[in-house]
C-alpha cells in the first residue's frame, strides 16, 4: 500500500495541555464574583493548578486507565480469611490523590470553603468523574457528623484533610480518611422508610450492633460510611467504620459490585451487616432522615456541579473539533448551522455553571435567608441541570460525527456517565417532589427564591414574564403533585435567567431569555433564533490550547 494513503489531515489535534479552570469563562467569573477580594489571588493560583493538571495529557491517561480497569472485589485472602477489599488500579489511586491534596473535602469552615471547593470539583471532574462520588460523600458528610459532637471531633479533621491515605486502619492513626454512605435497601429504594436493617443497641451510650443488607453502598473502599438502620426508636443514623479502634475489621461483607453503565472507574457495592456489625449512632434515634439530609443536600450540589462539569467538557471537545474540521468549504465552526448548535450546547454549560456556583456561594454565606434558598433551590437545580446534562453529552458528541462515537475520542465515555447525576441522591420523580414539599411547608425558602429572581426583574421582559408565569403556577396548588416536574423545571429556569440577567454578557442573557424562558427555541440543541450573537457565544466556550 502506497506511503501516502496514510497522510492524516483534517483531523483536530487533542484537546490536552490547557488549564481547565481558567480557559472556562463562566467559571472563573463566578468564582471572582463570589469571593471576597482578599481571597481571589490565593484561589486562582489553587484552581489553575489544578485546573492545569485536570487539562494534563498525564492526568487524562490516568482517567483512561482507571475506566478501563474497573475495581475489583477481593472477599479472601489468600488463606481464606474475610477481608472485604476493593483493588483500584494505580490511576484511581493517583487522581484521588490529585483532588484530596486539592481540598475538594475541605469546604466547611475555611473563608470561602464552598465556591472554592465547588469550582474545583467542576475541574477535576472533567478530568474523570467517578472518582468524584468518594470525593463528594467525604465532603458531604462533616454536617450529619456535627449532629454528633464526639464523633465530630474524631472523624471531621480527617475528612477535612489534604492527605489522601489508602491504607484501612483505625481512623486515629491516618492522616486522612474518605467516608461513604449505605442507605437504599432493595425493597425501598428511594422510599428509606421501608428500611428494614435493625440496629440493636450495646450496653454502652450510642453503640449498637446492626443486621441487614444495603443494596447500594456508595464508595465502599472508605474508611467509614453512613447508614440509617432502625433504631428501637425509629430510623436512626449511623456511623460504621471498616476498622475498630483496636485495629480489627469491622464485620462489613461486600457481597458484589454492581456492573453500571458508567462511572466504571468507581465501585458501587451491595454489603451485608451480620448482626456483631459495630456503629455509632449519629444524633437522636428516631432522627435519621433528618440528621443525614445535610449530607443529602451536599451531594444533591455535588450532581448539579458534576453534571455541569460533564457539560463543560462536552461542549469544549464539541468546539474544539469544529475550531480545526472542515467540511463543505469550510471549518465547521463558521458554519452558520454549526454555530447555532454550538452557542445553543454552551449557553446550556454556563446557566449550570452560574447556577451551581451561587448555590456553593449560599452555602458559604451561611445566613437563614440563604440557607433557606438552598432548601428549595438545589432540589430544583438537581432536577434540571442533571436532567439537561444527557441531551447536551449527546449532542455534542454528534458534533463530533464518527469519530465521537469511537471511544478513544472520550465522548462515549462522557455519554455513559451523563445519567449518573440524575438518578444519584433521588431521581427526578424525588427532587419534584422535595420541591413540592418545600413549597408547602417552608413558606421562607419560597420568599427566598423570589428575592433572587426579583433581583433581576425589569431587565428583561421575557425573563419577567416567566416570573409572573412561576406566581400563577404557584397559586394553583390543586393537583400539584403531577405537576412537580413542570414547576421544579420552570423554578430552575427562572433561576438560571434571573443569575445570567445579572451577571453574564449580555449575549448570553438575551439569548437565555430568547430560548429558554420567551419560547423562541426548538426542542432540539441548534434551534436559537438566528438574529442573536451566535458567534459571541461560541467564541466564549472556546479553549485556548
Amino acid at each position: 500500500m502506497a506511503a501516502s494513503t496514510h497522510t492524516v489531515t483534517n483531523q483536530a489535534p487533542p484537546l490536552v495541555g490547557y488549564d481547565v479552570f481558567t480557559s472556562d469563562r463562566a467559571l472563573a467569573e463566578a468564582v471572582e464574583r463570589h469571593l471576597a477580594p482578599e481571597l481571589l489571588a490565593e484561589v486562582r493560583e489553587e484552581l489553575s493548578l489544578l485546573g492545569r493538571a485536570s487539562g494534563s495529557a498525564q492526568v487524562r491517561e490516568w482517567g483512561e486507565q482507571a475506566n478501563a480497569n474497573p475495581p475489583r472485589l477481593r472477599t479472601h485472602d489468600r488463606y481464606g480469611h474475610r477481608i472485604d477489599e476493593v483493588e483500584f488500579h494505580p490511576a484511581w489511586h493517583r487522581l484521588l490523590g490529585k483532588s484530596v491534596s486539592a481540598g475538594l473535602t475541605h469546604a466547611w469552615g475555611r473563608p470561602g470553603g464552598h465556591v472554592r471547593r465547588a469550582a474545583g470539583f467542576l475541574v477535576a471532574s472533567q478530568a474523570e468523574a467517578g472518582h468524584g462520588c468518594p470525593v463528594s460523600m467525604t465532603h458531604a458528610a462533616v454536617p450529619a457528623l456535627r449532629a454528633e459532637p464526639e464523633l465530630a471531633a474524631v472523624w471531621e479533621p480527617a475528612a477535612l484533610s489534604h492527605v489522601y491515605e489508602r491504607e484501612l486502619r483505625p481512623v486515629a492513626e491516618k492522616p486522612g480518611a474518605l467516608l461513604g454512605m449505605a442507605m437504599t435497601e432493595k425493597q425501598g429504594g428511594s422510599d428509606v422508610r421501608a428500611n428494614t436493617t435493625e440496629a440493636r443497641p450495646l450496653a454502652a451510650d450510642g453503640e449498637y450492633v446492626l443486621t441487614g443488607h444495603k443494596w447500594f453502598c456508595s464508595a465502599p473502599m472508605s474508611d467509614a460510611f453512613l447508614v440509617l438502620a432502625q433504631a428501637p426508636a425509629g430510623l436512626t443514623c449511623f456511623l460504621v467504620p471498616r476498622v475498630l479502634a483496636d485495629g480489627s475489621r469491622n464485620a462489613f461483607a461486600i457481597q458484589r459490585l454492581k456492573d453500571k453503565l458508567g462511572n466504571r472507574s468507581n465501585a458501587s457495592a451491595e454489603v451485608e451487616f451480620d448482626g456483631t456489625t459495630w456503629a455509632r449512632r449519629v444524633g437522636e434515634e428516631g432522627r435519621g432522615i433528618r440528621t443525614i439530609m445535610g449530607m443529602v443536600a451536599a451531594t444533591r450540589l455535588d450532581c448539579v456541579l458534576g453534571s455541569a462539569a460533564l457539560m463543560r467538557q462536552a461542549v469544549a471537545q464539541a468546539v474544539h473539533h469544529a475550531s480545526y474540521r472542515s467540511a463543505f468549504g469550510g471549518l465547521l465552526v463558521e458554519k452558520p448551522l454549526m454555530r447555532n448548535v454550538l452557542a445553543d450546547l454552551a449557553l446550556e454549560s454556563e446557566a449550570a455553571t452560574v447556577l451551581g456556583l451561587r448555590l456553593a456561594a449560599a452555602y458559604d454565606a451561611g445566613t437563614p435567608e440563604e440557607s433557606a434558598l438552598l432548601r428549595i433551590a438545589v432540589p430544583a437545580a438537581k432536577y434540571w441541570v442533571t436532567k439537561r446534562c444527557v441531551p447536551v453529552v449527546a449532542e455534542a458528541l454528534e458534533c463530533l460525527g464518527g469519530n465521537g462515537y469511537v471511544e478513544e475520542s472520550g465522548m462515549p465515555r462522557l455519554l455513559r456517565e451523563s445519567p449518573l447525576n440524575s438518578v444519584w441522591e433521588g431521581s427526578g420523580n424525588v427532587q419534584a417532589l422535595d420541591v413540592v414539599r418545600v413549597l408547602r411547608t417552608e413558606p421562607a425558602a419560597l420568599d427566598a427564591l423570589l428575592r433572587e429572581v426579583g433581583a433581576a426583574r425589569g431587565a428583561d421582559h421575557r425573563l419577567d414574564r416567566a416570573i409572573r408565569g412561576v406566581l400563577v403556577e404557584l397559586a394553583d396548588l390543586e393537583g400539584i403533585e403531577a405537576r412537580a416536574r413542570r414547576l421544579a423545571e420552570r423554578l430552575a429556569l427562572v433561576l438560571q435567567g434571573a443569575l445570567l440577567v445579572r451577571w453574564a454578557p449580555p449575549e448570553v442573557a438575551d439569548a437565555f431569555c430568547a430560548a429558554r424562558l420567551g419560547g423562541d427555541g426548538g426542542g432540539a440543541f441548534g434551534t436559537l433564533p438566528h438574529t442573536l450573537d451566535l458567534r459571541a457565544l461560541v467564541e466564549r466556550a472556546r479553549v485556548a490550547v
